[in-house]
C-alpha cells in the first residue's frame, strides 16, 4: 500500500457515478415512512403551486371580466387558505427531512467509523489521521444538504415540471413550444459543465483533506516545532496549503456558477419566445389575455424548478467526490479478518510458538525469515536488538495486528488464524511505548483495560505498578479529568497509568513494549516489583533497549537480520561472547 503524505493528494478509486448514488441514497430507505409522508406533503404544495395560475386566469377571464366582485372575493378567500396551507406544508417538511437527513449521516458516521475500527495496521500506517477525519467529518458532512434535496427537490419539482409541461400543452400548443424552445441548449450547456466540474470538486476535496492533515499533524507536534524554533517554516507550508486549497475552489466554483447563468440564460430566450408567440396570436380568438398571463406565470413555475434541479445537480456534482471519499474507505477491505469458519480462542496457559514464521511489510522489506521459538506456559522471553530488527513485529504478530505470509503462529497450539481475533487479544494485555491517555477520569483511563472494573479493582492494579501515590496527590485523586494525551502529566506518570491499564486485563499473555524506558530507576523497580507479583504464571514478552530491566527474564532473544541471532539466558548470553555480550558490554561501558 503506497504510503501518503500531509502535502500529496490521495489517489481515490471511484466507480460509476450512477453506482454511488443509488448506494447513498438507499440509505433512505430506513425512513420510507417518513419520506411517504414527506411526498404526500409535497404533492398538495405541486397541487396548490399549479392551480394559483389557473385561479389568475379564472379571476381576470371570468370574474373580472364579468365585475363579479361575490365570486372575486370567493375566489380570493379559497387562495389565501390554500396558500397558508402551502407555507404550514413547506415549514413541516423542512422539519421532517432536517430530521431524516440528520438521522443518516449519523449512521453513514457511524457506519464508517465501525468500519475503520477493523482495518488493519497497514491503512494507518499508509496515511495521515488527519485525512482519516477529513472524511469522518468533513465528506459525511458535505452529505446533507444532498439527502435533505433529494426528497424535498428532485421529486416534487421533476413532478411540477411534468405537470406544467402537460397543462401547457393542453392550454396551447404553439405558445407551449415557444416557451420551452430554449430546452436543448440548456440541455447541451449542463452537460458541458458538469464534465468538467467534477474532476475540480474532486481535487477540492484532495486539497481540504491535505490541509486538514497538516493542521493535526502540526497540533499534535506543536512542542516540536516550538523547541525548534520552526514556526515560520510550518507557516510558509500553511500558507502553500491553503493556497492550493483555495486556488482550486475557485478553479471548482467558476463551473458551478456557471450552471445558473445557462439556466437564467434559456429561461430568457424561452420568455422571450413565448411573449413573442403570444403577442402575434393576441389578437386572434386562439389566445385570451389570461390565458397569455397564466402562460407566463407557467413558464416561472417551469424555470424555477429546473433551476432548483440544476442547483441539485450542482451539489451532486459538488459533494457526490464526498460520497466516493466515504464509500472509498468502506470498500476498503480489512486485511485482518476472521475467517468465516473460526471458532473462539477457549481460557488459555499461555504457551505461544512460532514455526518457521516469515513476514514482510511489502516486498521490499523483509523483516523475518524462516523464525522458530516455542514459548512455555508462564515463562518470561526478553526481545533486544537494534532498532527495526523486528522485535516489534513479533509482539505484533502474535497479537495477530498483521499476517504472516508464511509458517504458523500457535497460541495454546490454536492457530492464531483460526480462532476470533476477539477471543485472542481479550486474553493478552499490551502495553506499547506511546503511552496513549484518553480524555476522561483517571479511573476511565484505567479502567479502559477492562470495562467492567470495580473501583477496588481500579484501586489495586494502581497500587501494584506504585501508581496510587501519585494518583491521591492529584486535585481529584482518582476521579481527576485529563487532558488529551495527558497533557500535564509526566512521561513516567502517563507510563504507569497505562502499566496500570494493562494490568487491570489480566492477561493470560503479556506484552510490553519499551514499557518501563522512561521511568526513573527508583520507580522503575517499584514497577519491576509490581510486575513480579501480578505476573507470576502468565507467559509474558518483554521489549527494552535497557538490558538491566530483563536481567530476571527466563530467556532472551537477539534479534537481527530477519532472525533470532542468540537466545537463552543473561548467563548463558554473557559466558558466549556473541552479540548479547556486545550489547551488554557496550551499554555498560556507556552506563560508566
Amino acid at each position: 500500500m503506497a504510503i501518503n503524505t500531509v502535502k500529496e493528494d490521495e489517489n481515490l478509486e471511484t466507480g460509476s457515478r450512477k453506482a454511488t448514488l443509488l448506494r447513498l441514497f438507499r440509505y433512505l430507505l430506513a425512513y420510507k415512512k417518513k419520506i411517504t409522508f414527506v411526498l404526500l406533503i409535497m404533492f398538495c404544495c405541486v397541487t396548490i403551486t399549479l392551480i394559483n395560475p389557473l385561479i389568475i386566469e379564472k379571476a381576470i377571464d371570468v370574474y373580472i371580466k364579468n365585475k363579479d366582485r361575490n365570486g372575486l372575493l370567493q375566489l380570493g378567500t379559497f387562495a389565501a387558505i390554500i396558500n397558508i396551507m402551502l407555507v404550514l406544508f413547506i415549514k413541516l417538511r423542512m422539519y421532517i427531512m432536517a430530521e431524516v437527513s440528520n438521522k443518516v449521516l449519523l449512521t453513514i458516521r457511524e457506519e464508517l467509523y465501525s468500519h475503520i475500527q477493523t482495518l488493519s495496521f497497514h491503512f494507518f500506517d499508509s496515511r495521515p489521521t488527519g485525512k482519516i477525519l477529513a472524511r469522518i467529518i468533513g465528506d459525511v458532512n458535505s452529505l446533507k444538504e444532498v439527502l435533505s434535496n433529494s426528497v424535498t427537490t428532485l421529486i416534487p419539482d421533476f413532478i411540477t415540471i411534468s405537470s406544467v409541461v402537460i397543462i401547457m400543452f393542453i392550454k396551447n400548443w404553439r405558445l407551449a413550444l415557444a416557451a420551452l424552445s430554449s430546452l436543448p441548449l440548456m440541455i447541451i450547456g449542463v452537460w458541458v459543465i458538469q464534465k468538467k466540474a467534477h474532476t475540480r470538486w474532486q481535487i477540492f476535496r484532495k486539497k481540504g483533506s491535505n490541509v486538514n492533515a497538516f493542521v493535526h499533524e502540526d497540533i499534535s507536534g506543536m512542542y516540536i516545532i516550538q523547541s525548534f524554533g520552526a514556526e515560520e517554516e510550518t507557516q510558509e507550508n500553511f500558507e502553500q496549503l491553503l493556497g492550493e486549497y483555495r486556488e482550486s475552489f475557485i478553479d471548482a466554483v467558476k463551473f458551478a456558477d456557471a450552471f445558473g447563468s445557462v439556466i437564467d440564460f434559456c429561461w430568457g430566450i424561452g420568455t422571450l419566445a413565448l411573449y413573442y408567440v403570444g403577442v402575434k396570436m393576441i389578437g386572434s380568438d386562439r389566445v385570451a389575455v389570461g390565458t397569455l398571463i397564466a402562460f407566463g406565470t407557467y413558464i416561472s413555475m417551469f424555470w424555477h424548478p429546473v433551476l432548483n434541479l440544476s442547483n441539485f445537480y450542482n451539489q451532486l456534482i459538488t459533494n457526490i467526490a464526498g460520497a466516493e471519499r466515504i464509500f472509498e474507505i468502506m470498500d476498503t477491505k480489512a486485511d485482518i479478518t476472521d475467517d468465516s469458519d473460526v471458532m473462539n480462542l477457549p481460557p488459555i496457559k499461555g504457551e505461544v510458538e512460532f514455526k518457521k514464521v516469515s513476514f514482510e511489510y511489502d516486498e521490499n522489506s523483509k523483516v523475518l525469515e524462516n523464525v522458530s521459538f516455542c514459548v512455555k506456559t508462564g515463562e518470561t522471553i526478553a526481545l533486544v536488538g537494534p532498532t527495526g530488527a523486528g522485535k516489534s513485529t513479533i509482539v505484533n504478530l502474535i497479537s495477530r495486528f498483521y499476517d504472516i505470509q508464511k509458517g504458523i503462529i500457535t497460541v495454546d497450539g490454536y492457530d492464531v488464524k483460526k480462532i476470533s481475533i476477539e477471543s485472542l487479544r481479550n486474553q493478552m494485555g499490551i502495553m506499547t511505548q506511546d503511552n496513549f491517555l484518553f480524555s476522561g477520569s483517571v479511573k476511565d483511563n484505567i479502567r479502559y483495560g477492562k470495562l467492567d472494573a470495580t473501583e477496588e479493582e481500579v484501586i489495586k492494579a494502581a497500587k501494584a505498578v506504585n501508581a496510587h501515590e501519585f494518583i491521591m496527590e492529584m486535585e481529584n485523586g482518582y476521579d481527576t479529568i485529563l487532558k488529551e494525551r495527558g497533557a500535564g502529566l509526566s512521561v513516567g506518570q502517563k507510563q504507569l497509568l497505562a502499566f496500570a491499564r494493562t494490568m487491570i486485563s489480566e492477561p493470560k499473555i503479556l506484552i510490553l513494549d519499551e514499557a518501563t524506558s522512561s521511568i526513573d530507576t527508583h520507580t522503575e523497580l517499584l514497577v519491576q516489583e509490581g510486575i513480579e507479583t501480578l505476573l507470576k504464571g502468565r507467559t509474558s514478552f518483554v521489549i527494552a533497549h535497557r538490558l538491566s530491566t530483563i536481567q530476571n527474564a527466563d530467556r532472551i532473544f537477539v534479534i537481527d537480520n530477519g532472525g533470532i541471532m542468540e537466545q537463552g539466558s543473561e548467563k548463558e548470553l554473557l559466558e558466549q561472547k556473541g552479540v548479547y555480550y556486545e550489547l551488554y558490554m557496550a551499554q555498560f561501558a556507556n552506563a560508566v
